[in-house]
């Protein structure tokens, strides 16, 4: 199979599951900068884990020993792409709530200190 970005059925799709599915229209409206900018904001720990994931899932093989092409159909590759998207947005708000809690346990513990600080006086 071989992939072409200006095909107008992107995974196959025929006109009416592209009606269907609205994720899909807005992902093809978007501009290529907003595209950009979205991969950027990903930690380097998410791309990690998503290529960790990406790789169990299709298989890892050296490069310096082995040349490796993989076939796979139009459903595999689109549940493929589903899985890496999905972790991703796991991964991401998972790592946002971790931010949210250590921000919020810091201002916890700075409140706390400094009401010990004036309850000492």
């Amino acid at each position: 199979m071989n992939f072409d970005p200006d095909s107008t059925e992107l995974f196959g799709s025929s006109a009416e599951e592209m009606q269907a599915n609205e994720l899909l229209k807005y992902l093809q409206h978007q501009s290529p900068e907003v595209l950009a900018r979205v991969a950027r904001s990903v930690s380097p720990e998410i791309k990690d884990i998503i290529s960790q994931n990406v790789q169990g899932l299709v298989g890892m093989l050296p490069s310096e020993t082995f040349t490796m092409q993989i076939t796979t159909d139009r459903d595999n590759l689109a549940g493929l792409l589903a899985s890496a998207m999905m972790t991703g947005y796991f991964l991401r708000r998972m790592e946002q709530r971790m931010e949210l809690e250590v921000s919020v346990a810091d201002a916890f513990g700075s409140f706390r200190d400094s009401g010990d600080e004036s309850s000492g006086s």
